[in-house]
């Protein structure tokens, strides 16, 4: 391919930017409200690695065990893509979006329907290094 060939140039760029991107994960389409959800990513922002892994391991809501495993996944991507070291890592930004809303139907009485909606979020762990 030629030098100024579309491909290659953003080929080059996205090399150059991946050094200096943080390591993430994003957990897409989580059957959980974005509140349920935020109130164990309070839990644990700014917290380093193995505190945040301590806090989700005893934390008795179902988000716990969802983030937890979406923070292993980013120190995994931290070591193995970025070469950081895991003592040092810490959780810069944790955040939960929110996702598509399924709606059903709940029969009630005299011929009535009440819509029930089950919520999704999509959640988004960053880390770095101290």
């Amino acid at each position: 391919m030629a030098k100024g060939h579309r491909s290659q140039i953003k080929k080059e760029r996205n090399e150059n930017t991946r050094e200096n991107r943080l390591p993430s994960a994003k957990l897409s389409y989580a059957r959980v409200s974005v509140q349920k959800a935020c109130f164990v990513l309070d839990a644990i922002r700014g917290k380093d690695v193995e505190t945040a892994l301590g806090i989700l391991a005893y934390n008795p809501r179902y988000a716990s065990s969802l983030i937890e495993k979406l923070l292993k996944s980013a120190i995994a991507n931290a070591e193995n893509n970025n070469g950081m070291n895991p003592e040092k890592l810490y959780i810069k930004e944790c955040y939960a979006n929110k996702g598509p809303t399924m709606k059903r139907i709940r029969p009630r009485a005299q011929g009535r329907a009440y819509r029930i909606e089950k919520r999704m979020s999509h959640i988004t762990i960053v880390l770095d290094e101290r």
